[in-house]
C-alpha cells in the first residue's frame, strides 16, 4: 500500500492546522476529506470511460457529474476555514440537492434516486452534531416532500426510460446507496475506534503521569471516604495505596489534625469551595516500628463544580496532597530563630538594666565621695574621711570586678581566654576561699561549712581560675541565701575527677529558668527593680572556666529549699588535651619563616 502514502499525506496537509492539535478532530477533518475527494475524482475520472460505454451522454447525466465537484468544495472549505459542522451541512445540502435534481428527472417519488434521501442523515451523523443531523434530517424530508406532492400534482415529466432500464437504475440506486451507506459506516467505526484509543491512550497518559507524580493524587466520596488514590502514595506515606482506600487514609492522620482534614473535605464536598489544610500523618503501618509523623499540604476541590455551585447537594472530591515536611522544617527553624532573637533583645535589655545598676552605683559612690574631699571650705573629720576613702576604695574594686567579669565573658566567647596549668593543692584553696568570704557571711548572717576529703590529691589546673570559680558560687550562694541561712562547701575525690559542691539553703531557682542559668546577664527571675545585686555573668564566667578545664558543672534547685552547684574537675586537665597537629604546625612556621623572608627581601630592597 506504499502507492497510497502520497496521497494519504496529501490528505493530512488539507487538514486545518488548528485541527492538528487534537488526534480525534483530525481523524474526522480526514474522515471527511479523503472520501469526497477520492469518491469525486474517481468518478469524474470514470467520466470518458462512461461516454465510450453509454455514448452521448444526456443532460441529466452530465449534470450529475458536475455535480461531484460539490464534494470537492465542500472538502477544501473545511481545509481552509476548520469550520468542521457547517462543512458538513453543505455536504447535506449537496447530498439532497443532487438527489432531488435526480429523482425529478427519473420518476419523483418512485425514483431510484430517492433512496438516497435515507443516507443524507446517516451523512451528517460523522458530525457528532445535533443540530447537523437535524439539519439533514430536514433537508431529507423537505426533499421527499417535494417529490411526494410533485408525483401527486403531476408535475413531473414522464421517464423515458424503458421498464427494463428503469428496474436496472433503480438496482444501481439501491448497491450504490447502499456502497455509499457502507463507506459511511466504515468512517463511523474508524473514528470510533480512534476515539477509543485515543481514551486509552489518554488513561494510560494519566496512569504514566499519576504513577511518576511525587504529589498525591486521591478521590474521596460524598462521606470523605478513599475511592481512589494514586500509586505515589506508597513513597510518601509507606503503605501499599490499598491501605489508604476507604477510611485508611483518616486512620493515618494525626488525632489533633482530623478535625481540620474533614472539614475541608466537608466544605468542597458540601459547599463546592477550594479548600487548603496542613496536617500532620503518620508513614508506615499501625505495627511498624519507629513510625513518624510526617507534614502533608493537601488543596481539595469538588470533582463536580457545576453541581456544587448550584449547592444541589454533596459532591466527590479530588485532593492533591504533598509532602511539606521541609517547608516546615524551615518555618521552626524561623520561628526558632525569631524566639532566640527575642531572647537576645530581652538578655540585652537586662543586660542594659543590670550595668547601669552595677556600673553607675560604684561610680556615683567614687563622683560624690572624692568630690566631698577635694572640697577646701568643708571641714571633715579624719575618721569620716578615712571612712570616704574606705567607701571609695569599695566601690572602686566593684566597679573593676564587674569591668573584669565583662571582660573575661568576652575573652571566652572569643576564645582568647587562655589557663596557665599547675600543680597545686585544692583543700588549701577552699579554705583559703571560705576565710576571704567569711567576713560577707557574717555580715549576711549566714553560716559557711566546709566538708573536705582528708586525703584530697593534688590536680593539675589553672590555681587562679580554680579560685575564682569557688569564689563567684560562693558569693552567689552567700547573695542568695536569707539571714541564718546556711552555705556549705564540699569536696571529694570521683575516680579521676574531684568534685566541689556548693550547696546554700536560699531562694532556690525555678525549673523554668534553670535551663538558662549560665547563660550572659541572665539571673533568675531578674527584674528591673532586683532585690539582689549582680551582673550575671558570675554562673557564665563559672561554666566557661569549667569548660576550659574539661570539667562538668551540675545545678540542681527547688523554690524555697536552696541549690546546689557541683562542679567536676579532672584531676589532670592537660591530659585531655587535643595533641597540636605536627603537619599543621609545621605549615605555621613555614608561613611565619615566608613572611620573615619576605620583610627582610622589602628591607634590602
Amino acid at each position: 500500500m506504499s502507492f497510497l502514502t502520497p496521497l494519504w499525506q496529501y490528505v493530512d496537509a488539507l487538514v486545518y492546522p488548528a485541527a492538528r492539535q487534537d488526534a480525534l478532530t483530525a481523524a474526522r477533518h480526514r474522515a471527511f476529506i479523503a472520501p469526497r475527494l477520492i469518491g469525486s475524482f474517481a468518478a469524474l475520472a470514470s467520466f470518458p470511460v462512461f461516454v465510450a460505454v453509454r455514448g452521448v451522454p444526456s443532460v441529466l447525466e452530465v449534470g450529475v457529474f458536475a455535480w461531484l465537484v460539490a464534494p470537492i468544495l465542500t472538502a477544501y472549505f473545511l481545509s481552509r476555514t476548520g469550520r468542521y459542522a457547517a462543512a458538513h451541512v453543505l455536504s447535506s445540502l449537496a447530498l439532497t440537492g443532487l438527489v432531488l435534481a435526480v429523482a425529478l428527472s427519473t420518476g419523483g417519488i418512485a425514483s431510484f434516486a430517492a433512496i438516497w434521501l435515507v443516507v443524507v442523515p446517516l451523512e451528517a451523523s460523522l458530525s457528532a452534531s445535533r443540530r447537523v443531523v437535524a439539519l439533514a434530517s430536514i433537508f431529507a424530508l423537505l426533499a421527499a416532500g417535494i417529490l411526494l406532492i410533485a408525483s401527486a400534482w403531476g408535475l413531473l415529466p414522464p421517464p423515458e426510460s424503458t421498464i427494463n432500464e428503469h428496474g436496472a437504475l433503480a438496482a444501481l440506486g439501491v448497491v450504490s446507496a447502499a456502497l455509499y451507506a457502507t463507506g459511511l459506516a466504515l468512517g463511523a467505526e474508524s473514528l470510533a475506534r480512534t476515539s477509543v484509543w485515543l481514551l486509552y491512550a489518554e488513561e494510560d497518559r494519566y496512569r504514566l503521569l499519576a504513577r511518576n507524580m511525587t504529589d498525591v493524587i486521591a478521590r474521596h466520596g460524598k462521606n470523605g471516604s478513599v475511592l481512589f488514590i494514586s500509586p505515589a502514595a506508597e513513597a510518601l506515606f509507606g503503605v501499599k495505596p490499598a491501605a489508604l482506600n476507604g477510611h485508611g487514609l483518616f486512620d493515618h492522620v494525626h488525632v489533633a489534625d482530623r478535625p481540620a482534614f474533614l472539614t475541608a473535605l466537608a466544605d468542597a464536598s458540601t459547599h463546592g469551595e477550594d479548600r487548603s489544610v496542613e496536617f500532620r500523618i503518620r508513614r508506615g503501618d499501625d505495627n511498624a516500628q519507629g513510625g513518624r509523623f510526617i507534614w502533608v499540604e493537601m488543596r481539595c476541590r469538588p470533582l463536580n463544580e457545576a453541581s456544587s455551585a448550584a449547592a444541589a447537594g454533596e459532591s466527590e472530591v479530588v485532593a492533591v496532597l504533598r509532602d511539606i515536611s521541609e517547608r516546615k522544617a524551615h518555618e521552626q527553624a524561623i520561628e526558632a530563630a525569631r524566639l532566640e532573637q527575642e531572647r537576645a533583645s530581652l538578655s540585652k535589655s537586662r543586660f542594659l538594666a543590670t550595668m547601669s545598676h552595677e556600673l553607675r552605683t560604684p561610680l556615683n559612690a567614687i563622683i560624690g565621695f572624692s568630690e566631698m574631699l577635694t572640697k577646701e571650705n568643708l571641714v571633715v573629720q579624719p575618721e569620716r574621711r578615712l571612712e570616704y576613702a574606705r567607701l571609695i576604695n569599695e566601690s572602686g574594686h566593684h566597679l573593676l570586678s564587674v569591668v573584669n567579669g565583662i571582660l573575661d565573658m568576652s575573652k571566652m566567647e572569643t576564645g582568647n581566654f587562655e589557663i596557665t596549668p599547675e600543680p597545686f593543692a585544692p583543700a588549701p584553696v577552699i579554705t583559703g576561699c571560705c576565710d576571704l568570704l567569711a567576713l560577707k557571711a557574717r555580715d549576711a548572717a549566714v553560716e559557711i561549712k566546709t566538708r573536705i576529703q582528708d586525703d584530697l590529691p593534688e590536680i593539675v589546673g589553672d590555681r587562679r581560675a580554680f579560685n575564682q570559680i569557688l569564689i563567684n558560687l560562693m558569693s552567689n550562694a552567700i547573695k542568695f541565701t536569707p539571714r541564718g541561712g546556711r552555705v556549705t562547701v564540699s569536696a571529694r575525690r570521683n575516680g579521676n575527677k574531684i568534685d566541689v559542691s556548693v550547696e546554700d539553703t536560699g531562694v532556690g531557682i525555678g525549673e523554668a529558668d534553670l535551663p538558662r542559668l549560665g547563660e550572659a546577664f541572665f539571673q533568675a527571675r531578674g527584674t528591673y527593680d532586683r532585690r539582689h545585686d549582680g551582673t550575671g555573668l558570675g554562673l557564665s564566667i563559672v561554666k566557661g572556666l569549667v569548660k576550659l578545664h574539661f570539667g562538668e558543672i551540675d545545678i540542681r534547685s527547688r523554690l524555697g529549699e536552696g541549690t546546689r552547684v557541683t562542679v567536676s574537675l579532672p584531676i589532670d586537665c592537660e591530659s585531655h588535651k587535643v595533641p597540636a597537629d605536627p603537619i599543621r604546625l609545621v605549615t605555621e612556621r613555614a608561613g611565619d619563616l615566608a613572611a620573615a623572608a619576605n620583610v627582610l627581601v622589602k628591607k634590602s630592597a
